[in-house]
């Protein structure tokens, strides 16, 4: 309980114990990333056999799969990855970027996002303290932040399953006020939600096509449940404009197909994460620009 109190208590010691634990649930979000479209869509083809009345038999996706089991393995040769082979980061170098059994390469992604959740985390920690509980709450937004952002932009897809939890999570934390009041987290949900709904449809009527997902919805509604209504501009225009900016450089270097989507969840979870942080310093800019304060 001293070492606890000593923690919460040093900055120092809080930022590191929190950047240390982020490189750890960094190694499980990539395996958050991966595993749960492949759940989901496991789900959704035994929803859709049970709706077409098919037998079990016609059910080819029998092994158990979550985000526990089966243990991790190469995905060329199968071998089993060991407890010393997963260390954040460490068994990246370890290993040299490679399988130990049969010498494939290992994405540099994996350690890519461990090393990203250790660093934000750590700015978290460091933004929000001594106010350990609402940095608690803002690490945890963080991680489902960079969840969305992998899933999105592999998938197309803003699982429900962390979206939805997210509304509800935010209204709970700030019905305590740790990051706004609840007041404007309420309306701020609310907003978020119905903002995104209406670009949609309007969008949807003149053009005839859907311009974004329902996931982009339910992200901002999440988004406007932490942070407030007061947020919910900033985080519109900052992920306008970087969207606009990355897609015009995929477009011009990467040649990226103008007929292929781009995803914009992973830009509106920058920009959520980067209101959180920032946030008052931009909305004092946006209303000094807008001539409104």
């Amino acid at each position: 309980m001293q070492a606890l109190n000593l923690i919460l208590e040093n900055q120092t010691l809080f930022i590191i114990c929190c950047a240390l634990f982020g490189l750890m649930v960094g190694s499980f979000l990539n395996v958050v990333i991966y595993r749960l479209p492949v759940m989901l869509e496991r789900e959704w083809k035994r929803e859709s056999a049970e709706a077409l009345s098919q037998s079990d038999a016609d059910n080819t996706d029998d092994e158990a799969f979550n985000l526990v089991t089966p243990r991790s393995r190469c995905s060329k040769c199968q071998s089993p990855i060991h407890a010393w082979q997963n260390i954040p980061v460490i068994s990246f170098l370890l290993l040299g970027g490679k399988c130990s059994n049969c010498k494939t390469a290992i994405s540099w992604r994996y350690p890519l996002v461990e090393l990203i959740t250790a660093v934000l985390t750590a700015i978290v920690a460091w933004h929000f303290f001594p106010s350990s509980y609402a940095a608690l709450a803002a690490i945890g937004l963080t991680w489902a932040l960079i969840a969305l952002t992998g899933i999105d932009y592999d998938t197309y897809l803003l699982p429900d399953n962390i979206t939805l939890p997210l509304v509800w999570l935010g209204l709970i934390a700030n019905y305590f006020g740790l990051i706004t009041s609840f007041e404007s987290a309420f309306w701020g949900a609310i907003a978020g939600y119905m903002s995104l709904w209406s670009i949609f449809w309007l969008f949807k009527l003149i053009t005839g096509k859907e311009g974004m997902g329902y996931g982009d919805f339910k992200l901002l509604a999440a988004l406007g449940a932490w942070l407030g209504w007061e947020m919910l501009p900033v985080i519109i225009i900052l992920s306008s404009l970087v969207g606009a900016v990355v897609g015009i450089a995929l477009m011009v270097f990467a040649n990226h197909e103008k007929t292929k989507p781009i995803p914009f969840g992973p830009y509106l979870a920058t920009a959520g994460w980067i209101a959180m942080i920032w946030g008052a310093e931009l909305h004092n800019m946006y209303l000094n620009y807008a001539g409104l304060s």
